[in-house]
């Protein structure tokens, strides 16, 4: 019986005694279990497991009454995958493991990601079940962040040292090959045939070995895999000749021919195209290492009057950081003394220094130009923006899309097929060919062995996808899962909101009109010390006003906002409310009929107006107007000439959306709607014109963003807007829109050119290799022209993939990237 274990789990829905106790008794109805102690406070529960009761048994009784454990991810680097047949190998015995519930491995990436109930599945129970599988896998969280670069080139540099050892000792054999068909065929025995024989048997068991080590324990498992493909092929050609060599009495007469050359060449040239790859799929994840490059390695901390030279590891929230001119700055904060003009061209792409003072956010990574500054950080580690966008690049680069399905069905099947393939070629040559048919019919099977390489087809989208996320991260753009890739390019019309999306998000207002008795500078004050509380672009432009002018924003008590109509509160003793005339209508406010005709006529010039009502009566009507962004109307001819819908969907007055509409070239227009009213836009679209990305940057936003097929977010939006889409486009320009449609529809033609190649060279080759031209006058397949193909194959996936990094719609933005961070 297995020893007791100790279980914590974190529980979700609790909210009083009552959802305590059904808790424990969903617990404590399980086999074995005692000390059951529920915690409303902390939300956790912890028990002791006894029995045949395990932690996944605990998650699912919870979740059967209704309090679930939370899922989490868990990351594992795996090492000794070579192919998609060990991708499927390895997400099953993951899947297997009690409480996992999905898992996802990514050839390209070395990375297996695994979705489990928090607190269930323990990572040291993974590991053992990728070992028993026959990998290594360790957990990326315990690893140093520069570990997985540091162990790509470990295994490149490894694996140029087996091909040079590889490619020395075969050159001998080839040479004495070669002599041998000049001369006459060597005969076993012969002194020529011996050095062949320790030749080869020193290329097999150095560089060649790893093929044996983890080939031949996948072929005894039953689950064998590329490695035991050329396990297979080169040791038959290997052990075929070393019996022609010291027995050729065992053989056939006139059958005792040697293959020496094609067991070392397939091992050197299978070599040479992973070193290839290798070098290749370093290159694919250069995305992420460059953003990490950015932060300095250490930070000037101030300690009271000293300053002190600190890792950036060491650095806490609350330290004072000096960065001096020509230095980065080590992490983000806000400037408390000091100006400066900072090179934030990294994360905005605006090549223009930014002048910064006390009160001013800074980013890690930015470039100080002039001037001195100190920072108060208050954000350090995974907790910074850079270190979010290079996660968020991760997590889309380790993603998998809905089209690897079918890759993955095919490769899981087709290493078996492939070796049945072999048997049946080797047979049929055996029985069908001349005498002295042996050494033919191994030829041909070892050919069918070593061309068919599922290699290409493994590599063949996570490859697309690393360097596209990467591309896409480098231009702005940075998605959130690989799958809204294959999403994105599926879309047909694209629906913008208005405000902080086709306009600057920073409106000023133009026009103040107020009611009979009611002073324009109070109306104003009131107004502003309402707002200051609101995060809403037009918010900050009536605070702005007021402070244009000289006037002090009283502070607001009671402050409520109401998605889509307006806000209300107590400022300086009188009850305040501002919005739109249907918040009025809402509230009971009769609208004053002099303040309503103007508003109509505002609005009729491009402009928004927003109601103030003070002590319940409708008071004043302050016009605000918002520049549209600079190349939105591009923007828009460039998506209309690719074929795309567009629509504008906005909370705004409908005239003032409709001028704004007509200023873009845009047709569809829904205003003035709620934030419910912006799904049911997205809805109706969908139904119109089919799927739909849909981009926002409010709060409002929110429910539209998740409701669409693809929703895009802009970076400079709220945390609500960003967290609800798929993909984020971290510059405010509409530009990276573009690049992200033109990026996603690239990346797809990318996957699809490499799959077609892949299956297509497959289905193309094994026919040749088994031999089937043959009796029509067609060519044979060697088993080292095989294996020249074979590494080929693969090295133009990674080269095809590569190509990516030159593409995506417009001008690069200048320097390293076109970042936005999201607000603090």
């Amino acid at each position: 019986m297995p020893d007791p274990v100790t279980l914590t789990l974190p529980v979700e829905g609790m909210s009083c005694a009552s959802c305590v106790g059904r808790v424990e008794r969903a617990l404590r109805s399980l086999p074995g279990v005692r000390d059951v102690a529920v915690n409303l406070a902390t939300h956790r529960a912890s028990l002791v497991l006894g029995g045949a009761a395990r932690p996944a048994d605990a998650a699912a009784a919870l979740a059967e009454v209704g309090y679930p454990v939370p899922e989490t991810e868990t990351l594992l680097a795996i090492e000794g995958m070579s192919c998609a047949s060990c991708v499927g190998r390895v997400e099953r015995v993951l899947a297997a493991v009690p409480g996992v519930t999905g898992a996802s491995v990514n050839l390209a990436a070395r990375r297996a990601t695994i979705r489990h109930p928090e607190g269930v599945v323990s990572t040291d129970d993974l590991v053992a079940a990728v070992a028993a599988a026959g990998y290594e896998a360790r957990s990326l969280e315990a690893a140093d962040p520069a570990d997985p670069a540091a162990r790509q080139d470990q295994e490149g540099r490894a694996l140029r040292r087996d091909l040079i050892a590889a490619a020395l000792l075969s050159t001998p054999v080839v040479v004495l090959d070669m002599g041998g068909h000049v001369l006459g065929r060597l005969h076993g025995g012969s002194a020529t045939a011996v050095v062949q024989a320790v030749l080869a048997t020193l290329v097999l068991a150095g560089p060649g070995r790893r093929f044996f080590l983890r080939g031949v324990p996948g072929l005894l498992r039953g689950h064998p895999d590329m490695n035991a493909l050329v396990a297979l092929g080169a040791g038959a050609a290997y052990l075929y000749s070393l019996v022609s060599t010291l027995a050729p009495a065992l053989l056939p007469a006139d059958a005792a021919h040697l293959y020496f050359e094609a067991s070392v060449l397939i091992v050197t040239l299978i070599l040479l195209g992973r070193t290839l790859e290798a070098r290749a799929r370093g290159r694919t994840g250069q995305a992420i290492a460059r953003l990490m490059d950015l932060a300095p390695k250490t930070a000037r901390v101030l300690r009271g009057d000293a300053e002190a030279q600190v890792p950036l590891a060491g650095l806490r929230i609350g330290d004072l950081v000096r960065v001096r001119p020509g230095e980065r700055v080590a992490a983000d904060g806000v400037v408390v003394s000091g100006t400066g003009h900072v090179d934030e061209s990294m994360v905005t792409g605006e090549p223009v220094p930014v002048h910064k003072g006390p009160g001013d956010r800074m980013v890690g990574g930015t470039l100080n130009g002039r001037g001195s500054l100190d920072l108060r950080v208050d954000a350090v580690g995974s907790a910074t923006v850079l270190a979010q966008i290079a996660a968020m690049v991760e997590r889309a680069q380790g993603g998998k899309l809905p089209i690897q399905a079918l890759v993955d069905r095919v490769t899981g099947r087709f290493v078996p097929v492939v070796i049945g393939i072999a048997g049946v070629t080797f047979l049929a040559w055996l029985v069908l060919a001349p005498a002295p048919a042996l050494g033919t019919a191994l030829v041909n099977a070892v050919a069918v062995l070593i061309i068919a390489c599922p290699c290409a087809m493994g590599l063949a989208t996570p490859t697309a996808i690393m360097v596209g996320t990467g591309r896409a991260a480098g231009r702005g753009v940075l998605f959130r899962d690989g799958a809204a890739l294959q999403r994105l390019r599926d879309v047909r019309v694209v629906a913008l909101d208005k405000t902080g999306t086709l306009t600057e998000g920073r409106p000023r207002v133009t026009d103040i009109v107020t009611a009979r008795g009611v002073p324009e500078e109070d109306a104003l004050a009131l107004a502003a010390g309402l707002e200051s509380r609101s995060e809403h672009p037009l918010a900050g432009a009536v605070v702005a006003a007021a402070r244009d002018r000289g006037l002090r924003a009283p502070e607001a008590d009671g402050f409520e906002a109401l998605e889509g109509f307006g806000v209300t509160g107590w400022v300086a003793g009188r009850a305040v409310a501002l919005g739109a005339p249907r918040y009025l209508d809402r509230l009971g406010i009769a609208a004053d009929p002099d303040l309503a005709a103007r508003a109509e006529r505002l609005a009729g010039e491009g402009r928004t107006p927003i109601h103030l009502a003070l002590d319940g009566r409708h008071a004043a009507v302050l016009a605000l107007a918002d520049p549209v962004k600079a190349g939105a109307r591009e923007a828009v001819a460039s998506l209309k000439a690719r074929g795309l819908a567009v629509a504008m969907v906005t909370g705004d007055d409908p005239r003032t959306a409709a001028s704004v509409a007509r200023s873009l070239g845009i047709d569809d227009v829904a205003a003035g709607v709620l934030p419910g009213g912006k799904v049911e836009a997205v809805q109706r679209f969908r139904a119109a014109h089919g799927p739909v990305a849909f981009v926002g940057d409010g709060i409002n936003d929110a429910p539209a963003l998740a409701e669409a097929d693809v929703g895009l977010a802009i970076g400079t939006g709220t945390d609500i807007a960003v967290d609800s889409a798929d993909v984020v486009l971290m510059s405010g320009s509409l530009d990276s829109l573009v690049e992200a449609l033109a990026l996603s529809r690239a990346v797809m033609a990318n996957i699809r050119q490499n799959l077609f190649w892949a299956f297509a060279y497959n289905a193309a080759l094994i026919p040749v290799a088994a031999g089937v031209l043959v009796p029509f006058g067609g060519p044979t397949l060697s088993p080292i022209l095989a294996a020249g193909a074979m590494a080929f194959s693969s090295v133009f996936v990674l080269g095809n993939a590569l190509r990516l990094r030159r593409a995506g719609g417009g001008s690069p933005p200048p320097k390293a990237a076109a970042l936005k961070p999201r607000p603090a």
